[in-house]
Parts: structure tokens; C-alpha cells; sequence
């Protein structure tokens, strides 16, 4: 009756955290491949001065820790005034570090491009910015995407890190449960699953994205 009881508990904590997770990671890797994009245009093809505000902002949120990013934002920015809740705290840590590493991505992808593609846009008349919008950037992002889905599923995994700043999601919710039974090996066990669960379903979404953006003979 005591297992019983225990795995039914532990369930429904776990779906409940699964659904907070979810809602942590969606928003999260929006707005990491949104910021990734344009942080690694700016730093292919920007101004001096905004290449090395974008090379600063991936040097730090690639730098430092996910974990001492999130306790600045909830801990640190209150005494500035600042106020995030637990979730904006933590979809705001995950989307700058996501960023920074998609940034990279897209930046390296964005300089593999030859330069006949920009001479030919401009002959046909476009301006630098239709070049970058309409010709680059779609060829660059078929290459960049391997590497900025490998780091949609790390976001997945690190997203276990919420609940430092309190947002209760897979992670929180199976610790107390582990907490309260003081079984730490099997709550941990099953919450190993969950993930795995989530990054296999990631993967089988992102080839088939690339198998659906893919043309034959490029790169």
C-alpha cells in the first residue's frame, strides 16, 4: 500500500512538473534561437562597435555558469529595483545562455556563405539588409541547424536548474517527493526518463525539420 501510494503521488507530481517544464522550455528556445540570429548577424556583419557587444554578450553568458546567471537574475536583481517572478527569472536565464550558444551557431554559419551569393544579390538589386534577410540567412540557417538543435536539447536538460530560483517544474516536484519518502534513487531514476522522453521527442522533431529544409546538393 506504501508503494502504492508513493508511485501514484510521485506520478502526479511529475506530470504536474513535466507540464511546468514545458512551459519553461517552448518560450525558452523561441526566444534563444530568436536572440541566437540576431546576436550572430550583428557579429558577422555588423559595426565594430556592435561586434564587440555581441562578442561581450556571448562571452559572458557563455562564460559564466547557467546556475550563477539565474541567481543573479532572481536573487541579484532586486536590489536594483528589479522584481522577476520564478518563471520569468528562469525563461529569462535559459533564453540570454541559449542565446549566446545559438549565437555561435549562426554566426559561424552566416561566414561560411561565399561571398558570390551577397555580389549576385546586389546585382540583382538588392540592398544589404533584403541580402542578409531574403538570401543569407535562409542558406545559413540550414547549416547552423545541426548545432543550434543539439542546443535545444541541451536547454531541455538544463532546464532541471529552475527550480534553484524556486519555479517548481520536473526536477523541483520529484525532489520533494524524494524528499518526503527518502527515495532519492528510484524518484531520480524516473525523472531520468521524463528527460530522456522529452530530448528523444525533441530529436525526432528536429530531424525531421531538417529533412524537411534540406536541398539536395547544398553544403
Amino acid at each position: 500500500m506504501g508503494d502504492t501510494a508513493f508511485l501514484q503521488e510521485l506520478l502526479t507530481a511529475l506530470n504536474r512538473g513535466l507540464g511546468m517544464s514545458i512551459l519553461l522550455i517552448i518560450p525558452s528556445a523561441l526566444g534563444g534561437i530568436i536572440i541566437g540570429i540576431t546576436a550572430g548577424s550583428v557579429r558577422a556583419f555588423g559595426s565594430r562597435s556592435m561586434v564587440r557587444i555581441g562578442d561581450g554578450y556571448a562571452a559572458l553568458f557563455r562564460g559564466t555558469p547557467l546556475v550563477v546567471q539565474l541567481f543573479v537574475l532572481y536573487f541579484g536583481l532586486p536590489n536594483i529595483g528589479i522584481y522577476l517572478s520564478p518563471y520569468w527569472a528562469a525563461v529569462t536565464g535559459f533564453m540570454l545562455c541559449s542565446g549566446a550558444y545559438q549565437s555561435e551557431y549562426v554566426r559561424g554559419a552566416l561566414v561560411s556563405i561565399r561571398r558570390n551569393q551577397y555580389l549576385a544579390a546586389e546585382a540583382l538589386g538588392f540592398t544589404r539588409i533584403q541580402t542578409l534577410i531574403w538570401v543569407i540567412i535562409p542558406q545559413a540557417m540550414r547549416r547552423a541547424l545541426p548545432g543550434c538543435g543539439n542546443e535545444i536539447v541541451y536547454l531541455i536538460k538544463y532546464s532541471s536548474l529552475a527550480y534553484v530560483v524556486t519555479f517548481m517544474e520536473l526536477t523541483g516536484e520529484g525532489k520533494t517527493i524524494a524528499t518526503e519518502y527518502f527515495r532519492f534513487t528510484e524518484v531520480f531514476l524516473v525523472i531520468g526518463c521524463y528527460y530522456l522522453m522529452l530530448v528523444s521527442v525533441a530529436k525526432i522533431i528536429l530531424r525531421k525539420l531538417e529533412q524537411r529544409l534540406h536541398v539536395p546538393g547544398f553544403g
